[in-house]
C-alpha cells in the first residue's frame, strides 16, 4: 500500500515519499508528514538478529512506499559502509545505569551522519524516478552539525550543490573548521552575523519565495533541503531507535515487549520526533523525555503550553541546541490539531507574526507522552566531570544535557523504567568545553589540538578520522554575510 505523504498547512497538498524528499519544503512553507503512521509488523525475534542496514531497509520501505527494493537498499548500501567507524553503526555503552546510544561514528563525529549519509543518494533517486531535469541545490542552515555532515554527504554528488550558511560566532571551532574546510567543486559555506534561527529563517524565505524558484528554473536549478525539515532526513532516524531497543533484548537487557524510556538533547526537535515516530509504530517506548539547555523554549512549551521564542537566545556551550524556533515540532503541532492544515497555518503564522502561540487544553493532552526539562551551563559541565571520574565515560556537552535531564526526571518521579539516552556527538567535537568541565584548571591552558590528544588519552579513545583530517587542512571557504544577504550570496554563488 502506497504512503501518502500531506503537507502540515494544507491538507490538499498531497505527494509522494519521493515527490517530499525532493521538494524538502511544502507549498506555503508547510513541512511533509505521512497520512499514517506504519505499524513495525515484524517481530523481534527476528529484528534482533538484522544488522542495522537491514533494520534500516524494514523501517524504511515502510514510509518510503514509491521506492522499488533495489533502490532502498542500494541507497543504505551507499550509506551505511566505512564512513562509519564501528561494523554495528550505532553502539551502545551502559553507563552508571543508562545505555548511550552512540550516533556518532560516522564521518563527521556526529548524530547527524546517521541520516545525512543516505539522504544524497535518496534524493538523487527520487530526482530520477519523478524525470527532473534541473541541477538540485541543497540550501542549509546549520546549528553546527548539520553542515558538516550535509557538506560531506553532498561533496562532488553529479547534478546537485549544496550551500549552508552557518552563524559565524556559534559554533565551536572544531565544527567551524570542519564546514570550512569542506573539499568539493560544488560545496559552499557562508557565515552569517547573526544565529540559527535567523539563518534558518533565511533558508526557509528563500524556499517560499515563488519568484526566486522561476529565476531558478530559467538557470536549471531548484532548491532542496538538508535540514531535518526534509522527510527525507527524518525517516532514517526512525531506524536507530528500533534498532537499539532490538539490540538491548538480544544483548538480554530487556524483555520482549518490555517499555524503555528515550532521552534526546532536542533543538529543532527532529531527533526526539523520530523517536516519538518509532514509538507511534509500536515500538514500546513509555516517556519521550525532551532535554534542552538554557534556551529552553521546548521545556516551557511542554510546561506551559504555550510557545514563545519572544526571549533572550543564549550561546551555550551545547551550540547544536541553541535554537529558538525548534521546525520540526511542527510536525507535532499538525498532529495534536487533529491534523487539521488550517489550524496549523493559523499557529505557524502567529509564531511568525508574534513570535509565540498557545495550543488549546485538548492538544496539551496529547503531549502525556513527553517530558520537557533543561540543564543549566553549571548543571551540563558537572554532569561531564561526574561521569567520568564515576566511570571513566567522556560523554560531549550535548549528551550531558541529556543526561542532566534524565537525573532531574528520575528525581521528580522515581521511575525506573530502563533508559536510553540519545548521544548525538563525539566529545572530540566540543573538546574545550568538556575537557573544561572535566578539570580546567588542568587543561585551560592547552590548544585546541593538545585537548584533542589529552581527551584520547584520558578517554582511551582513539581520535577519530574526522578530527585528524582537519587538523591541518586549509580553509576553503571564507564567504561572510549579512542576514539580509543571505539570497544575493546564493544568486552569486549560482552565478544567477
Amino acid at each position: 500500500m502506497e504512503l501518502i505523504y500531506a503537507s502540515t498547512r494544507n491538507n490538499e497538498e498531497k505527494v509522494t515519499a519521493s515527490q517530499a524528499i525532493l521538494k524538502g519544503l511544502a507549498n506555503g512553507g508547510g513541512l511533509y508528514v505521512p497520512t499514517a503512521i506504519p505499524a513495525l509488523d515484524i517481530d523481534l525475534e527476528k529484528l534482533s538478529k538484522m544488522t542495522y542496514q537491514e533494520t534500516a531497509y524494514e523501517v524504511m520501505r515502510r514510509f518510503l512506499t514509491d521506492f522499488t527494493e533495489e533502490e532502498l537498499k542500494n541507497c543504505i548500501r551507499n550509506a551505511y559502509d566505512s564512513k562509519f567507524d564501528t561494523e554495528e553503526i550505532a553502539p551502545l555503552v551502559k553507563a552508571d545505569g543508562a545505555y548511550y546510544l552512540e550516533l556518532f561514528h560516522g564521518s563527521t563525529i556526529a548524530f547527524k551522519d546517521m541520516a545525512l549519509s543516505i539522504l544524497p543518494h535518496l534524493l538523487i533517486t527520487a530526482a530520477r524516478k519523478n524525470q527532473v531535469k534541473n541541477d538540485i541545490v541543497i540550501l542549509t542552515a546549520t546549528s553546527g552539525d548539520t553542515g558538516k555532515a550535509a557538506l560531506a554527504g553532498f561533496a562532488n554528488v553529479d547534478h546537485t550543490k549544496i550551500i549552508v550558511f552557518y552563524p559565524k560566532d556559534g559554533v565551536s571551532p572544531i565544527q567551524k573548521k570542519q564546514m570550512v574546510t569542506q573539499k568539493g567543486d560544488n560545496t559552499y559555506v557562508v557565515g552569517i552575523n547573526g544565529n540559527f534561527d535567523q539563518a534558518q529563517t533565511g533558508v526557509k524565505k528563500m524556499f517560499s519565495d515563488g519568484k526566486l524558484a522561476q529565476l531558478m528554473d530559467q538557470a536549471g536549478y531548484q532548491f532542496s533541503s538538508a535540514n531535518s525539515i526534509n522527510i527525507g532526513r527524518l525517516v532514517p532516524q526512525i531506524v536507530y531507535y528500533v534498532y537499539a531497543y532490538a539490540k538491548l533484548y538480544a544483548n538480554g537487557e530487556i524483555e520482549k515487549g518490555e517499555k524503555i524510556n528515550v532521552v534526546v538533547p532536542t533543538g529543532n526537535f527532529g531527533n526526539i520526533l523520530a523517536a516519538f515516530y518509532a514509538k507511534n509504530m509500536g515500538l514500546p517506548i513509555a516517556k519521550l523525555i525532551c532535554a534542552s539547555n538554557e534556551n529552553k523554549v521546548l521545556y516551557d512549551f511542554f510546561t506551559t503550553g504555550t510557545y514563545d521564542k519572544n526571549r533572550e537566545f543564549r550561546l551555550t556551550s551545547s551550540p547544536s541546541m541553541d535554537i529558538l524556533i525548534s521546525s520540526n515540532l511542527e510536525r507535532l503541532i499538525y498532529r495534536l490539531a487533529g491534523e487539521d492544515g488550517e489550524k496549523n497555518a493559523e499557529f505557524m503564522n502567529a509564531l511568525g507574526e508574534e513570535g509565540r502561540y498557545e495550543i488549546t487544553p485538548e492538544m496539551r493532552e496529547g503531549l502525556k507522552d513527553f517530558y520537557g526539562n533543561y540543564t543549566t551551563e553549571e548543571e551540563t559541565a558537572a554532569l561531564i566531570q561526574g561521569l567520568y571520574e564515576k566511570t571513566g565515560y567522556v560523554i560531549d556537552t550535548h549528551t550531558a544535557v541529556a543526561a542532566g535531564v534524565y537525573g532531574k526526571y528520575k528525581n521528580e518521579t522515581g521511575d525506573n523504567t530502563k533508559t536510553l539516552i540519545a548521544s548525538t556527538a563525539s566529545p572530540f567535537k566540543f573538546t574545550r568545553s568538556v575537557m573544561d568541565a572535566i578539570d580546567s584548571e588542568k587543561y585551560g591552558s592547552l590548544g585546541d589540538f593538545e585537548l584533542v590528544e589529552k581527551l584520547s588519552e584520558i578517554a582511551n579513545v582513539k581520535v577519530p578520522q574526522a578530527i585528524e583530517e582537519i587538523r591541518n587542512a586549509e580553509e576553503l571557504h571564507k564567504t561572510v554575510c549579512e542576514v539580509e544577504e543571505m539570497e544575493d550570496t546564493v544568486k552569486k554563488f549560482l552565478k544567477m
